[in-house]
C-alpha cells in the first residue's frame, strides 16, 4: 500500500457515517484525505466511491482502489459481502446518493462564499478565471476540469474542505431540470449565466428553452444572493424576469450594451493576451487579461461583478486577471517547432457550437503570426446536438470566415460537409468524414510560420489532431493564452 501524505484530514471516519447513512464493515478509519471516483487518479488516503456509470461499474475497481492506498470505499449493499476482504467499506443503499449527501454536508459546514457558473459557452473559462482570482484572497475550492454534471457537482462538494473561503462551482446540463437539483446542492451566494447559445438544441428545441433551463441556477440562490446575467443576449429579459422571480436580492448584467452594470468600453488584442477597458458599477477599469479573445474579455466583466459580490476589491481582482491562461482545449496556445522555425497551435478542441466557433475563428484572425510568410489555418470538426437546422448552422460559418483574415479551412465530419461546400474554392482545404481518416494529412498541412486553430465538438475527436501535431513537432515553451 502507498504511503499516505500527512496533511489535514478532509473528513474523519465518524463524520462520514451520518450524512451517508452508512454502516461500516472493517477496521475503523480515523480519517480520509480526499474523495475519488476514479482509480487512475486516486491518491493514498482517499475515500473511493464505487459509482455506477454508463460504461463501468465502480464496484469492479474497489480492489484496485485499495491497492493504490484508498482509506475506505463506499459500496452498495449488493456488493458489500464480496468486497469486504479488501478493506474498510461504508455500505449504503445507493452510492451516488451517498456522495450527494456527503456533498450537502460539506456545503453545510462551509462558512465561506460560493459562486455557481452556468451558460451555453464560457462556463469553464469563467470558473477557472474566478478560481485564479479567489486563490489570492483566501482558500479557494473549485470544480476540476468540467466536473459540472450529476456526479461532478456532488464530487466537487464532497472534496471541499471545511475551511474553504471561496467555493467556485461549474454547473452544466443537457436537458431541462438538470441544473435545478445541482444548484440546490451548491446553494450559491452568486449565480452567473455566461451566455445563451444554440447548444443542446437537439434536446431543448429553442433558444428560449435553453435560456429557461439556464435560469434554473437561480433556484438554489441563497436568500438575497446576486444573479449575474449577459445583457447582450436576445433572451436578456427572459433571464432578468427569472432572476426577479427568484430569491436574488440583486441582479447585475454585463456586456457591451449601454446601461450594462459592467460594460466593455474597449478591447485590444495583444500577442499573449488582451488589454481591456471597462466601466464596472461606475468605476472605470483598465486591465490586462492573460488570455486572448474578445469573448473572454466579455466574461471577465461577469467575473469582476462576481468578485465584488463576494467581497473582493475589483481593482485587485482586475490585476489578478493578468495571470489568467486559457485552459487546455479552450484556446490554449502551444508553440510548435517545424524545421527549425515556429508555428502556433490554438487548441480549441474541447467543444463547439456556433457562438464559440465564431469566437474561435475571430481569435485565429487576431493571433500574431510567427512569420510574415505564415498562414492562418482552421481545422474544424462537427458541432453536435444542434437539432434539425444543424447543416444550416455549419454552412453559415462561411460568412464569418469570409469576413476574417483566414487563409484555409479544413473540415471534418458529415455536418461540416455543409461548410466545406459553402466555402469559396480558394479557402477550401481538405475534407474527411472522420478525424482519424485524415489526421496525418492534416498534420502534414502545417508548416513553419502558420497559426492553426483546431475546434469541434467532443464527439468529432478533433483533440486527436491536436495530439498528433504535438507529438510530431517538438514543443517549445507554451505560449501564454
Amino acid at each position: 500500500m502507498s504511503e499516505v501524505k500527512k496533511e489535514m484530514p478532509l473528513w474523519t471516519g465518524l463524520e462520514l457515517v451520518a450524512p451517508m447513512q452508512a454502516r461500516v464493515l472493517g477496521p475503523r478509519v480515523p480519517a480520509v484525505y480526499g474523495v475519488s471516483i476514479d482509480t487512475r487518479t486516486l491518491q493514498p488516503g482517499d475515500l473511493f466511491f464505487a459509482i455506477r456509470g454508463e460504461a463501468n461499474d465502480g464496484h469492479a475497481f474497489v480492489e484496485k482502489a485499495f491497492e493504490k492506498g484508498a482509506a475506505a470505499a463506499v459500496v452498495d449493499e449488493a456488493h458489500a459481502d464480496s468486497l469486504k476482504t479488501f478493506g474498510t467499506l461504508f455500505v449504503v443503499h445507493d452510492v451516488l446518493h451517498a456522495m450527494e449527501e456527503l456533498g450537502r454536508a460539506a456545503r453545510r459546514r462551509m462558512t465561506g462564499m460560493v459562486v455557481a457558473v452556468t451558460g451555453s459557452v464560457g462556463k469553464t473559462s469563467t470558473k477557472e478565471m474566478l478560481r485564479g482570482i479567489v486563490s489570492s484572497f483566501g482558500q479557494g475550492h473549485a470544480s476540476v476540469a468540467s466536473y459540472n454534471n450529476h456526479w461532478g457537482v456532488p464530487l466537487t462538494l464532497a472534496r471541499m474542505p471545511a475551511e474553504t473561503s471561496f467555493g467556485i462551482f461549474e454547473i452544466g446540463m443537457n436537458h431541462a431540470n438538470e441544473i435545478r437539483p445541482l444548484t440546490q446542492m451548491v446553494r450559491p451566494h452568486v449565480a452567473v449565466i455566461t451566455a445563451i447559445a444554440p447548444v443542446h438544441l437537439e434536446n431543448l428545441g429553442t433558444l428560449e428553452a435553453i435560456a429557461d433551463a439556464k435560469t434554473e441556477i437561480f433556484d438554489g440562490l441563497e436568500s438575497g444572493g446576486v444573479a449575474i446575467i449577459p445583457r447582450d443576449t436576445p433572451q436578456y429579459m427572459r433571464l432578468d424576469n427569472a432572476a426577479r422571480s427568484s430569491s436574488a436580492g440583486n441582479i447585475l448584467c454585463f456586456g457591451e450594451t449601454a446601461g450594462a452594470d459592467a460594460r466593455l468600453i474597449s478591447f485590444e488584442a495583444q500577442a499573449d493576451g488582451s488589454l481591456v477597458t471597462a466601466d464596472v458599477l461606475g468605476e472605470r477599469l483598465t486591465y490586462r487579461l492573460g488570455a486572448p479573445g474578445r469573448h473572454l474579455a466579455q466574461n471577465s466583466l461577469a467575473i469582476l461583478l462576481a468578485a465584488r459580490a463576494i467581497g473582493i476589491d475589483m481593482q485587485a481582482a482586475a490585476q489578478e486577471l493578468a495571470h489568467v491562461t486559457a485552459p487546455q482545449g479552450r484556446g490554449q496556445q502551444i508553440a510548435l517547432e517545424i524545421g527549425g522555425a515556429s508555428a502556433t497551435l490554438i487548441d480549441e478542441s474541447y467543444n463547439a457550437n456556433p457562438v464559440s466557433m465564431r469566437a474561435a475563428l475571430t481569435l485565429l484572425a487576431q493571433v500574431p503570426m510567427p512569420a510574415i510568410f505564415g498562414r492562418r489555418i482552421a481545422m474544424l470538426g462537427d458541432m453536435l446536438e444542434l437539432g434539425p437546422d444543424e447543416l444550416k448552422f455549419h454552412a453559415e460559418l462561411a460568412e464569418a470566415i469570409a469576413a476574417l483574415n483566414i487563409d484555409i479551412v479544413h473540415t471534418v465530419g458529415p455536418r461540416m460537409k455543409a461548410l466545406y461546400e459553402a466555402l469559396p474554392p480558394g479557402k477550401r482545404g481538405l475534407y474527411g468524414e472522420r478525424a482519424a481518416d485524415i489526421c496525418d494529412a492534416l498534420v502534414d498541412q502545417v508548416v513553419a510560420g502558420d497559426v492553426v486553430m483546431i475546434k469541434g465538438s467532443n464527439g468529432s475527436k478533433m483533440g486527436s489532431i491536436v495530439q498528433a501535431l504535438k507529438e510530431r513537432h517538438a514543443q517549445k515553451d507554451k505560449v501564454e493564452g
